[in-house]
């Protein structure tokens, strides 16, 4: 509380002004140097009620706030004048353990909010981030790409026949899958240093058997199973194993088949 003076008039009393009845009692309990107890609430209330007088020109919506706490507080302040404690009926909640856990909770609510308001201030609107941040492989650069190296690449990868073999027979494809072509390449990473894209593949090859292979190689490098690499454009593609390639764990599919 402080006193102005202001010229042509009388002195004018200043208080402070609280959120509400909480934030009052919790200043003058900080103020005293009190914990949070029955007897620090008894020792506070008389303070708590001198402060409802500067409290006429607010609200009675205001005020009723006030009027609860203060008639807590001097119920506590008498209970504490009694030589024994009194009788509570089953259920009846003691007004100070009552009190003191509201005041806790307020403390450590308004501790919070302080904290995210200096964040705000000082522009620390971000958090850190638990997850490890993802690997972003540079931009390939496709200038100077031309049609005529489309063609050739995929000429390269699928070599189709000029005249298809009369067909005589239904002969069943065999079942290529994704872990399947894992598990061999990783044994034959375990054994060699390096491998080749275009040496993976049979001489007599289909397309379902090129794209299962290149997924492969393709989920292995995203699991850090290996590592592949590309000289230029178009060129063969060398697979070379990591740490994780001779670790025993089987490597898990997001769509395990």
């Amino acid at each position: 509380m402080s006193i102005i003076h202001t010229a042509g008039s009388d002195y004018k009393v200043s208080t402070e002004v609280y959120e509400g009845p909480l934030d009052l009692l919790l200043d003058l309990i900080v103020k005293s140097e009190l914990d949070i107890t029955r007897l620090a609430l008894a020792a506070v209330t008389d303070q708590f009620l001198a402060h409802l007088s500067d409290l006429q020109q607010n609200s009675a919506v205001e005020v009723s706030g006030f009027l609860v706490i203060a008639a807590k507080l001097v119920q506590i302040k008498s209970e504490a004048l009694l030589p024994r404690p009194p009788e509570r009926e089953e259920g009846e909640e003691d007004p100070a353990e009552s009190l003191a856990r509201q005041l806790k909770i307020y403390r450590a609510v308004k501790a919070t909010s302080k904290w995210l308001h200096n964040r705000e201030e000082e522009g620390l609107q971000s958090y850190i981030r638990l997850a490890p941040p993802p690997i972003i492989d540079e931009e390939l650069d496709l200038n100077g790409v031309t049609v005529d190296n489309l063609v050739a690449m995929l000429e390269a990868l699928y070599q189709f026949q000029e005249e298809a073999a009369p067909i005589t027979s239904v002969v069943a494809i065999p079942k290529v899958t994704i872990k399947n072509k894992i598990r061999e390449l990783l044994g034959k990473l375990q054994q060699q240093t390096s491998l080749s894209y275009r040496n993976l593949l049979p001489e007599h090859y289909d397309r379902i058997e090129a794209i299962v292979l290149f997924l492969a190689i393709l989920e292995m490098v995203k699991q850090r199973y290996a590592v592949a690499e590309q000289s230029d454009l178009f060129a063969d593609i060398a697979i070379s194993p990591t740490d994780k390639t001779f670790e025993d764990n089987e490597i898990v599919l997001a769509l395990d088949e």
